[in-house]
């Protein structure tokens, strides 16, 4: 199972919000390259980029920063947020972007999804974004009367190749996966799934790992790294050793870190 720590772009700066709540907003660094930097040397895989404004406003607001990333890492990076016409996806992959992350557009536009899908294959992947069971769009301001099962299950037949899914009310909670959630979309797909929102603890690892054999092939962590709740390293020794095998545990100052976050003394 990867693990994809996540850049959340908002103004040129690397933030993390609360639910998608834009008032809710901690800028965790000026310089995104400089921590994009910091995750391949910490061992990532993979980077996962949001433009937060993108997503808000429906067009790019931050590709120069995003294309900055893209050329100083060796890791490949994949981009959502604002991606709603297919000029936008051709430049982002044509920049060496690996992978284009379609969630608004890919509701709203069959055909464009289909046209996506047809030029660039697995290099389209579908965010869906829930809340209570039901898609969320643009930026997560807007809850739509699609069921998250129901809308993945479609962007399968039409071709998509893997979903990444969030539980909304569970992203920069802190408060672990929603694992019944995806669970259950698992189970209606055959098709991969990256899991994200409330990714924080070893124990978080191991208990979507265990979905590994369903189907869920990645989990995307942003705030548990970035409050120190979780260190990338050891997550991704977790998430990656042979199975069965218990995975490296983090020292005591990691741990007290943990439980503190546990308990919402952190600063958020």
């Amino acid at each position: 199972m990867i693990i994809f720590p996540a850049i959340d772009l908002r103004k040129g700066r690397c933030v993390r919000l609360i639910r998608g709540d834009v008032r809710d907003e901690t800028v965790y660094s000026e310089n995104p390259v400089s921590m994009a930097k910091h995750w391949q040397t910490k061992g990532a895989q993979w980077l996962h980029v949001v433009d937060l404004d993108g997503a808000i406003e429906g067009e790019p607001r931050n590709h120069e920063h995003i294309f900055a990333i893209v050329k100083a890492l060796k890791i490949p990076v994949q981009v959502g947020g604002g991606i709603r016409d297919f000029e936008t996806l051709k430049k982002l992959l044509e920049k060496g972007v690996r992978r284009v992350i379609l969630g608004t557009s890919a509701a709203h536009d069959e055909k464009f999804l289909k046209r996506a899908i047809d030029k660039y294959g697995d290099r389209i992947v579908v965010g869906i974004d829930a809340k209570d069971g039901y898609v969320a769009l643009k930026g997560w301001v807007e809850t739509s009367k699609l069921k998250a099962v129901e809308f993945a299950l479609k962007m399968q037949n039409l071709g998509v190749q893997t979903i990444i899914y969030t539980d909304i009310k569970k992203d920069g909670m802190l408060s672990g996966p929603n694992v019944k959630a995806s669970q259950e979309m698992l189970k209606a797909l055959k098709i991969p799934v990256i899991a994200s929102g409330g990714v924080t603890t070893l124990r978080d690892i191991e208990r979507l790992r265990k979905l590994e054999s369903k189907g869920l092939v990645g989990a995307i962590v942003g705030k548990a790294l970035y409050a120190g709740a979780l260190d990338l390293k050891i997550a991704i020794a977790a998430a990656s050793g042979p199975k069965g095998k218990e995975p490296l545990r983090p020292g005591k100052k990691a741990r007290r870190k943990a439980a503190t976050t546990r308990r919402g003394t952190v600063k958020r």
